[in-house]
């Protein structure tokens, strides 16, 4: 299934029931039996100019979804990438048209201006006062006979739609807009093609390649890049788009999405726009945001509109749709200065050597079973758990000298730094938790293994893991517990054996990682945190039990 529809001949209706069900009641659209797919504002009293637009569909939110207060009046929806009929426009004209008439805003395409222009010439006919505007704002083809009209269509629906809610007739519209739609230029760039629902798509981009100039239908561009970045990319477009602007004056962008590409990509490029030397002729932005796509094609384009004091009034104005994004004024952004925060407390080393050594045995340990944890982990992860616990150890040795062995406390809050700083994933900042509370415990009771439990409590707290979890906690939590109890390092090495082995049949992982596997792929398979874990004890507890101390 390419895409999500149940019949490919309903797909349009379908989308537009679904737009008017989500519009709040402000749209409506013709009853079922009609062939025409038009939707139309829920409050039009054709008070009013009218202003009608449409196409093929597939360009969505366009056009259906700018039909609202200050933007369209209604939408004439085709089948996808095709015009809509006669019949449909001329339908559409005659709902919403008035005694102060209807505007046509058509893109440059044969189909469109064809269709839109016959409807238009026979609603004269009916009587009806009808002119039409044709866009054709597309850099990459202005030298053709046949410029197409894309994205720089939407300054149209939003100044036309303004001046209508305004109050203003026909011809002063179509005087105004006229004069816009001169000083309007696009040009787009997409790194692949779009697929018809239900049609196989045409690959003709290469992998490293960008198509310049584009067709919102899925047409082939001008020419085919090789940019090595965003901002290359962007560079190029620019220096397309600069010898169509005149000097002095400012402009308004709209930033938009194509549909296929990422809010992130968008960004990106819109960031690289911001550092470009067309910067400083920008005043207002609309977007990044989709707003006329060519379905999912992952590709953008720029379209450029020349300010005066009164466009500025027309674009800033606000609409009823949700789909139009709100024209913002363009400022330089100062940063500010981030909060000092302190990487950590600045300790004084300190000996003492029974500490000392518990923590060199655990470094040790760390370091030795590195590649078996690793084994273990690839079983039931992703194989990284050794290094985990191998790197922190390692970042630890680095600085065992500088450590305050004799200050409980502050060894742990040590410890907490390195470990934040030192393990990847969860794991280490789950130990940097349980070290900081151990640190603030200790400060308390000057009690290693109180202090120790409470820090375990808060990497449970954080963690969400439990005994039985099938994670280092079933390891970890026996052993302090037989510590606890004054059982002395031989009996927490043996508790935190069975509780490691013990994960082996522990067919359901509730946190972590293996959370993610079913229980076969578990099965037999002990939890690497807790085998860590195990081993770790089972050295403390054969070198001279330092943790009876």
């Amino acid at each position: 299934m390419r895409s999500f529809l149940n019949r490919k001949e309903d797909l349009v209706s379908e989308a537009i029931d679904g737009l008017i069900a989500a519009s709040g009641g402000r749209l409506v659209r013709f009853s079922p039996d009609s062939s025409a797919r038009v939707v139309l504002r829920a409050d039009w009293h054709k008070s009013d100019v009218a202003i009608v637009s449409g196409g093929g569909s597939g360009h969505e939110p366009s056009h259906a979804g700018l039909v609202a207060d200050g933007l369209l009046t209604a939408a004439v929806c085709g089948e996808v990438f095709a015009s809509p009929s006669v019949d449909a426009v001329l339908a559409g004209i005659v709902a919403v048209t008035g005694d102060a008439g209807c505007l046509l805003v058509v893109k440059n395409y044969t189909g469109d201006w064809l269709n839109f222009g016959l409807a238009a010439e026979k609603a004269k006919a009916l009587g009806l006062k009808v002119q039409m505007i044709i866009v054709a704002d597309d850099l990459a083809t202005s030298q053709s006979r046949q410029p197409r009209g894309i994205a720089g269509t939407l300054f149209v629906h939003k100044i036309a739609g303004h001046l209508a809610r305004a109050g203003a007739g026909l011809e002063e519209i179509v005087a105004i807009v006229e004069q816009a739609n001169r000083g309007i230029v696009t040009i787009g760039a997409a790194r692949d093609t779009c697929a018809v629902p239900g049609s196989p798509k045409v690959e003709r981009i290469g992998v490293d390649e960008v198509e310049i100039g584009l067709g919102i239908h899925g047409e082939p561009g001008v020419e085919i890049a090789a940019p090595k970045s965003s901002s290359v990319l962007i560079d190029d477009l620019v220096l397309r788009l600069t010898p169509r602007l005149k000097p002095g004056v400012d402009y308004a962008v709209i930033f938009n999405n194509l549909g296929g590409l990422s809010n992130l990509e968008c960004l990106v490029l819109f960031s690289d726009l911001m550092k470009s030397t067309l910067r400083p002729k920008l005043r207002y932005v609309a977007g990044p945001a989709p707003v006329m796509t060519a379905l999912e094609m992952p590709g953008f384009s720029i379209s450029l509109l020349e300010l005066t004091s009164e466009r500025e009034t027309f674009l800033t104005s606000p609409t009823a749709s949700p789909y139009f994004p709100r024209f913002e004024r363009l400022h330089k952004v100062e940063p500010v200065a981030a909060p000092k925060v302190d990487a950590g407390e600045v300790f004084v080393a300190s000996a003492d050597a029974p500490v000392r050594a518990v923590v060199e045995t655990i470094i040790e340990t760390c370091l030795a079973m590195e590649a078996d944890i690793n084994a273990l982990d690839a079983k039931v992860g992703d194989g990284d758990t050794g290094n985990t616990f191998a790197g922190a150890a390692r970042a630890v040795k680095a600085a065992i000298d500088r450590l305050p062995f004799a200050d409980g406390a502050a060894l742990f809050s040590a410890l907490s730094d390195l470990k934040r700083k030192a393990m990847g994933g969860s794991s280490g900042v789950l130990f940097a938790i349980m070290m900081a509370r151990s640190a603030d415990a200790y400060r308390q009771s000057k009690d290693w293994v109180a202090a120790l439990s409470e820090g375990l409590q808060a990497m449970q707290q954080y963690g969400g893991a439990k005994p039985g979890d099938r994670t280092m906690v079933d390891a970890l939590s026996p052993a302090l517990a037989a510590l606890a109890k004054g059982e002395g390092s031989a009996s927490a090495a043996s508790a935190a054996r069975r509780g490691a082995d013990a994960t082996a049949a522990m067919t359901q992982a509730n946190a972590g990682r293996s959370s993610y596997l079913e229980a076969r792929s578990l099965e037999g398979i002990a939890d690497p945190g807790a085998e860590a874990i195990a081993r770790i004890f089972e050295a403390l507890a054969a070198s001279a039990g330092d943790l009876d101390r």
